[in-house]
C-alpha cells in the first residue's frame, strides 16, 4: 500500500486493475455488516457518518504531512468530495427504503453516464469495441437484475430516484478523479472520505430514526465499525488509484463485477438459490470486464 502511495504517479495497468476489482469485491458485500448494523439501531446515514469519519481520521493520520496540499485546488476537491459523499449516501438511502433489485439496477445505468461524461470532460473515445463492451455488460447486468414484472427500469418513487442520482454521482465521481492527474492520491482519497462524512453530518438532522448514545451501541459493533472504516480507507485508496488509471468508460465495467460478487456473497451468507438467470447475467459481466478497452482508444486526461 505504501508503495502505491508514493509511485501513484506511475501507471500499472495490472495494479490499477485490481484496484477496481479489489473495490467491486468490497462493495459487493459491504451492504452485509451495514444491514447488521441497522438491525442494531445503527441506521445507514449513522453508520455511513462513522465508519467515513474513522477512515477520515486514519487517512489523516497516515498523511499528516499532505494537508496543506487540499488547499492547492480546493474547487475541484469540493466538487470531487460533493460527488462521492452523494454517492455513498443516497445509495445506502435508497438500498434501505427501496426494493432492492430495482435499486441496484437502476445505479448500474452507471455506464452509460460515464460514457457520456468521460465524452465531454475527458475527451475519451469508447469506440466500436468499448461500446460493444458497455452494451455486452448492461446487458448481463439487466439479465440478472432486471423483472419483467416490475416494468421498465425508471424511478417510481424518492428510493428509485436517490438509487438513479447516485449511479449518476458514481460516473461523475470516477471521471472527476480521472480528470484531476494534478491530485494526488492522498488528496482524491481525503475529499472521498471527507465528503462522505460532511454529508451524512448533514443530513442526519432530517432522518425519523433515533441516534443511539455511544453505550448503547456494543462494543461488538463498534469493532465491527472500524473494521468497516479500514477496509473502506484500503478500499479508497485503491479504487482512486486504480481510476486515475484506466480508461472511464473501462473502469465502469469493471465496477459491475459488484453485481456477481453481491449475488455470491448473498448466496453463501444468505442461502438465495443463484438463478440460472443470475448466472449467465453475471458471466456475461466477467467476460466483458477481459474485452474492455484497456487503453488507445482516448486522450489523455485534462488538468484545466
Amino acid at each position: 500500500m505504501v508503495g502505491i502511495i508514493k509511485d501513484s504517479a506511475t501507471k500499472h495497468p495490472a495494479l490499477a486493475t485490481f484496484g477496481l476489482l479489489f473495490g467491486a469485491t468490497i462493495w459487493g458485500v459491504i451492504w452485509y455488516p451495514y444491514r447488521l448494523l441497522e438491525e442494531a439501531g445503527v441506521s445507514g446515514a449513522y453508520a455511513s457518518l462513522l465508519t467515513y469519519a474513522a477512515a477520515l481520521l486514519l487517512g489523516g493520520l497516515l498523511f499528516a504531512s499532505r494537508w496543506r496540499d487540499l488547499f492547492r485546488s480546493p474547487g475541484t476537491l469540493l466538487l470531487l468530495s460533493l460527488a462521492a459523499g452523494w454517492t455513498n449516501l443516497s445509495y445506502v438511502l435508497a438500498v434501505i427504503d427501496g426494493e432492492v433489485m430495482r435499486v441496484m439496477l437502476l445505479f448500474y445505468l452507471s455506464p452509460l453516464w460515464t460514457l457520456l461524461l468521460a465524452r465531454v470532460l475527458l475527451h475519451e473515445h469508447a469506440g466500436r469495441r468499448g461500446l460493444l463492451v458497455i452494451g455486452f455488460s448492461l446487458s448481463g447486468a439487466f439479465t440478472m437484475l432486471w423483472d419483467p414484472a416490475q416494468g421498465f427500469p425508471l424511478p417510481r418513487d424518492i428510493p428509485e430516484w436517490l438509487a438513479l442520482s447516485s449511479g449518476m454521482g458514481f460516473s461523475l465521481t470516477n471521471v472527476l478523479t480521472r480528470r484531476a492527474t494534478h491530485l494526488s492520491l492522498p488528496e482524491k482519497s481525503i475529499a472521498v472520505w471527507g465528503g462522505v462524512t460532511l454529508l451524512a453530518l448533514l443530513f442526519l438532522p432530517f432522518t425519523s430514526a433515533p441516534l443511539p448514545g455511544a453505550m448503547e451501541i456494543p462494543l461488538a459493533y463498534w469493532m465491527l465499525m472500524l473494521g468497516l472504516a479500514i477496509a473502506l480507507a484500503v478500499t479508497t485508496l485503491l479504487v482512486q488509484y486504480g481510476v486515475t488509471h484506466t480508461l472511464a468508460t473501462r473502469a465502469a465495467v469493471i465496477f459491475l463485477f459488484e453485481l456477481v460478487v453481491a449475488a455470491v456473497f448473498s448466496y453463501l451468507v444468505a442461502n438465495e438459490a443463484l438463478s440460472v438467470r443470475e448466472m449467465i447475467g453475471g458471466a456475461m459481466i466477467v467476460a466483458a470486464t477481459f474485452f474492455a478497452p484497456s487503453g488507445g482508444e482516448s486522450a489523455p486526461p485534462r488538468n484545466d
